[in-house]
Protein backbone atom coordinates (compact mmCIF):
# COMPACT_ATOMS: atom_id res chain seq x y z
CA UNK A 1 0.00 0.00 0.00
CA UNK A 2 1.10 3.73 -0.50
CA UNK A 3 2.54 5.36 2.02
CA UNK A 4 0.95 9.34 2.86
CA UNK A 5 4.46 10.48 0.89
CA UNK A 6 4.06 8.01 -1.84
CA UNK A 7 0.89 9.20 -2.27
CA UNK A 8 1.94 12.92 -2.07
CA UNK A 9 4.00 11.92 -5.23
CA UNK A 10 1.63 10.79 -6.72
CA UNK A 11 -0.33 14.09 -6.70
CA UNK A 12 2.34 16.30 -7.74
CA UNK A 13 2.76 14.25 -11.12
CA UNK A 14 -0.97 13.82 -11.88
CA UNK A 15 -1.09 17.59 -11.27
CA UNK A 16 1.76 18.30 -13.70
CA UNK A 17 0.11 15.62 -16.42
CA UNK A 18 -3.62 17.29 -15.95
CA UNK A 19 -2.93 21.01 -14.09
CA UNK A 20 -6.13 21.71 -16.32
CA UNK A 21 -8.33 18.80 -15.38
CA UNK A 22 -12.11 20.29 -14.63
CA UNK A 23 -15.88 19.30 -14.81
CA UNK A 24 -16.53 18.03 -18.94
CA UNK A 25 -20.30 18.17 -17.75
CA UNK A 26 -21.38 21.34 -19.58
CA UNK A 27 -23.79 23.50 -17.18
CA UNK A 28 -24.17 26.99 -16.09
CA UNK A 29 -26.03 27.05 -12.50
CA UNK A 30 -26.07 24.54 -9.81
CA UNK A 31 -29.43 23.28 -11.11
CA UNK A 32 -28.13 22.02 -13.80
CA UNK A 33 -25.37 20.48 -12.80
CA UNK A 34 -27.50 18.45 -10.39
CA UNK A 35 -29.62 17.02 -13.35
CA UNK A 36 -26.24 16.47 -15.79
CA UNK A 37 -24.51 14.65 -12.86
CA UNK A 38 -27.61 12.83 -12.11
CA UNK A 39 -27.90 11.97 -15.75
CA UNK A 40 -24.28 10.92 -15.86
CA UNK A 41 -24.82 7.66 -13.92
CA UNK A 42 -23.30 4.64 -16.08
CA UNK A 43 -23.10 7.04 -19.15
CA UNK A 44 -20.31 9.34 -20.40
CA UNK A 45 -20.41 12.91 -19.91
CA UNK A 46 -19.90 12.97 -23.92
CA UNK A 47 -23.27 11.69 -24.23
CA UNK A 48 -24.77 13.69 -21.36
CA UNK A 49 -23.42 17.07 -23.07
CA UNK A 50 -25.16 15.82 -26.32
CA UNK A 51 -28.35 15.56 -24.50
CA UNK A 52 -28.47 18.37 -22.11
CA UNK A 53 -27.35 20.69 -24.98
CA UNK A 54 -31.37 20.79 -25.95
CA UNK A 55 -32.81 19.62 -22.70
CA UNK A 56 -31.64 23.17 -20.96
CA UNK A 57 -32.93 24.90 -23.48
CA UNK A 58 -36.29 23.50 -22.80
CA UNK A 59 -36.04 23.47 -19.18
CA UNK A 60 -34.73 25.52 -17.54
CA UNK A 61 -36.38 25.08 -13.56
CA UNK A 62 -37.87 22.46 -11.78
CA UNK A 63 -41.36 23.60 -12.55
CA UNK A 64 -40.37 23.21 -16.51
CA UNK A 65 -39.79 19.40 -15.96
CA UNK A 66 -43.19 19.12 -13.94
CA UNK A 67 -45.24 20.54 -16.68
CA UNK A 68 -44.80 17.81 -19.22
CA UNK A 69 -46.04 14.32 -19.08
CA UNK A 70 -43.37 11.42 -18.22
CA UNK A 71 -43.41 10.18 -20.97
CA UNK A 72 -42.53 13.33 -22.87
CA UNK A 73 -39.17 13.76 -20.57
CA UNK A 74 -38.38 9.90 -20.86
CA UNK A 75 -37.98 10.58 -24.82
CA UNK A 76 -36.14 13.67 -24.29
CA UNK A 77 -33.32 11.55 -22.46
CA UNK A 78 -33.96 8.48 -23.74
CA UNK A 79 -30.82 8.17 -25.75
CA UNK A 80 -29.06 7.89 -21.93
CA UNK A 81 -28.69 4.36 -19.92
CA UNK A 82 -31.52 3.93 -17.61
CA UNK A 83 -33.42 6.74 -18.92
CA UNK A 84 -37.09 5.39 -17.35
CA UNK A 85 -35.58 5.62 -14.13
CA UNK A 86 -33.73 8.83 -14.72
CA UNK A 87 -36.74 10.47 -15.61
CA UNK A 88 -39.00 9.19 -12.83
CA UNK A 89 -36.34 10.39 -10.43
CA UNK A 90 -35.51 13.61 -12.27
CA UNK A 91 -39.41 14.56 -11.85
CA UNK A 92 -39.83 13.56 -8.26
CA UNK A 93 -36.36 15.23 -7.36
CA UNK A 94 -37.83 18.80 -8.45
CA UNK A 95 -40.96 18.12 -6.72
CA UNK A 96 -38.86 18.38 -3.42
CA UNK A 97 -36.57 21.14 -4.50
CA UNK A 98 -40.16 22.73 -5.11
CA UNK A 99 -41.37 21.68 -1.53
CA UNK A 100 -38.84 21.65 0.82
CA UNK A 101 -36.19 23.82 -0.40
CA UNK A 102 -37.70 26.68 -2.32
CA UNK A 103 -36.91 25.38 -5.81
CA UNK A 104 -33.09 26.07 -4.99
CA UNK A 105 -30.07 23.24 -4.92
CA UNK A 106 -29.25 22.70 -1.38
CA UNK A 107 -25.45 22.89 -0.55
CA UNK A 108 -25.17 19.97 2.45
CA UNK A 109 -24.38 16.64 1.79
CA UNK A 110 -27.54 15.68 3.75
CA UNK A 111 -29.59 17.48 1.90
CA UNK A 112 -28.43 17.25 -1.44
CA UNK A 113 -28.59 12.97 -0.42
CA UNK A 114 -32.29 13.73 0.30
CA UNK A 115 -33.54 14.16 -3.40
CA UNK A 116 -34.36 11.60 -5.16
CA UNK A 117 -31.63 10.02 -7.34
CA UNK A 118 -28.85 11.70 -5.71
CA UNK A 119 -25.99 9.15 -4.17
CA UNK A 120 -23.01 10.57 -2.01
CA UNK A 121 -21.05 10.71 -6.21
CA UNK A 122 -23.42 13.23 -6.98
CA UNK A 123 -23.76 14.92 -3.78
CA UNK A 124 -19.90 15.80 -3.43
CA UNK A 125 -19.91 16.74 -7.48
CA UNK A 126 -22.44 19.62 -6.63
CA UNK A 127 -21.19 20.57 -3.85
CA UNK A 128 -17.39 20.76 -5.21
CA UNK A 129 -18.56 22.38 -8.43
CA UNK A 130 -21.38 24.30 -8.01
CA UNK A 131 -20.60 25.80 -4.21
CA UNK A 132 -16.76 25.26 -4.09
CA UNK A 133 -17.14 23.24 -0.91
CA UNK A 134 -14.18 20.53 -0.27
CA UNK A 135 -15.23 17.40 -1.35
CA UNK A 136 -13.91 14.19 -3.18
CA UNK A 137 -16.42 12.59 -5.24
CA UNK A 138 -15.66 8.58 -5.84
CA UNK A 139 -16.36 7.54 -9.57
CA UNK A 140 -15.30 4.54 -11.79
CA UNK A 141 -12.16 6.11 -12.99
CA UNK A 142 -10.69 7.44 -9.06
CA UNK A 143 -11.85 4.10 -8.00
CA UNK A 144 -9.70 2.36 -10.67
CA UNK A 145 -6.73 4.97 -10.46
CA UNK A 146 -6.71 4.44 -6.78
CA UNK A 147 -7.00 0.64 -6.29
CA UNK A 148 -4.55 0.08 -9.34
CA UNK A 149 -2.02 2.10 -7.80
CA UNK A 150 -2.04 0.83 -3.77
CA UNK A 151 -3.25 3.76 -2.37
CA UNK A 152 -6.41 1.48 -1.39
CA UNK A 153 -6.99 -1.89 -1.63
CA UNK A 154 -9.04 -4.26 -4.20
CA UNK A 155 -11.56 -4.94 -1.64
CA UNK A 156 -12.64 -1.50 -0.15
CA UNK A 157 -15.89 -0.19 -1.01
CA UNK A 158 -16.85 3.10 -2.47
CA UNK A 159 -17.00 5.16 0.48
CA UNK A 160 -13.73 3.09 2.00
CA UNK A 161 -12.23 4.82 -0.76
CA UNK A 162 -13.58 8.40 -0.18
CA UNK A 163 -12.56 8.19 3.28
CA UNK A 164 -8.63 6.92 2.45
CA UNK A 165 -8.47 9.52 0.16
CA UNK A 166 -9.81 12.51 2.23
CA UNK A 167 -6.91 11.01 5.03
CA UNK A 168 -4.15 11.37 2.87
CA UNK A 169 -5.05 14.40 0.45
CA UNK A 170 -4.78 17.78 2.03
CA UNK A 171 -8.23 19.44 2.18
CA UNK A 172 -7.56 21.81 -0.01
CA UNK A 173 -6.92 19.71 -2.57
CA UNK A 174 -10.10 17.54 -2.32
CA UNK A 175 -11.61 19.31 -5.52
CA UNK A 176 -9.00 19.53 -7.54
CA UNK A 177 -7.53 16.20 -6.73
CA UNK A 178 -11.06 14.31 -7.49
CA UNK A 179 -11.13 16.03 -11.29
CA UNK A 180 -7.32 14.73 -11.76
CA UNK A 181 -7.83 11.80 -10.95
CA UNK A 182 -10.82 11.19 -12.96
CA UNK A 183 -8.54 12.99 -16.03
CA UNK A 184 -5.83 10.75 -15.05
CA UNK A 185 -8.24 7.73 -15.58
CA UNK A 186 -10.06 8.69 -18.59
CA UNK A 187 -7.06 9.72 -20.80
CA UNK A 188 -4.23 7.53 -19.24
CA UNK A 189 -4.87 5.26 -16.61
CA UNK A 190 -8.18 3.72 -18.52
CA UNK A 191 -10.34 0.80 -17.73
CA UNK A 192 -8.78 -0.92 -21.25
CA UNK A 193 -5.12 -0.05 -22.25
CA UNK A 194 -4.01 1.89 -19.59
CA UNK A 195 -0.89 3.38 -20.96
CA UNK A 196 1.52 2.22 -18.47
CA UNK A 197 4.62 1.70 -20.57
CA UNK A 198 4.92 5.32 -20.37
CA UNK A 199 3.29 5.88 -17.08
CA UNK A 200 6.02 8.40 -14.76
CA UNK A 201 3.79 6.52 -11.69
CA UNK A 202 5.00 3.12 -12.75
CA UNK A 203 7.43 2.38 -10.06
CA UNK A 204 5.29 2.89 -7.75
CA UNK A 205 2.44 1.14 -9.32
CA UNK A 206 1.79 -2.88 -8.65
CA UNK A 207 -0.54 -2.96 -10.78
CA UNK A 208 1.56 -1.22 -13.94
CA UNK A 209 4.61 -3.43 -12.87
CA UNK A 210 2.19 -6.68 -12.75
CA UNK A 211 0.59 -5.91 -15.90
CA UNK A 212 4.02 -5.29 -17.87
CA UNK A 213 5.46 -8.28 -16.58
CA UNK A 214 2.42 -10.49 -17.48
CA UNK A 215 2.47 -8.70 -21.08
CA UNK A 216 -0.71 -7.72 -20.61
CA UNK A 217 -0.14 -3.90 -22.19
CA UNK A 218 0.11 -2.60 -25.62
CA UNK A 219 2.46 -0.32 -26.51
Amino acid sequence: MLTKKQWEHCLEVIDQMFPDAHCELVHSNPFELLIATLLSAQCTDQLVNKVTKDLFQKYKTPEDYLAVPLEELQQDIRSIGLYRNKAKNIQKLCEKLITDFNGEVPQTREELTSLPGVGRKTANVVMSVAFGIPALAVDTHVERVTKRLGLCRWKDSVLEVEETLMKKTPKERWSKTHHQLIFFGRYHCKAQNPQCHQCPLLELCREGQKRLKKGLVKQ
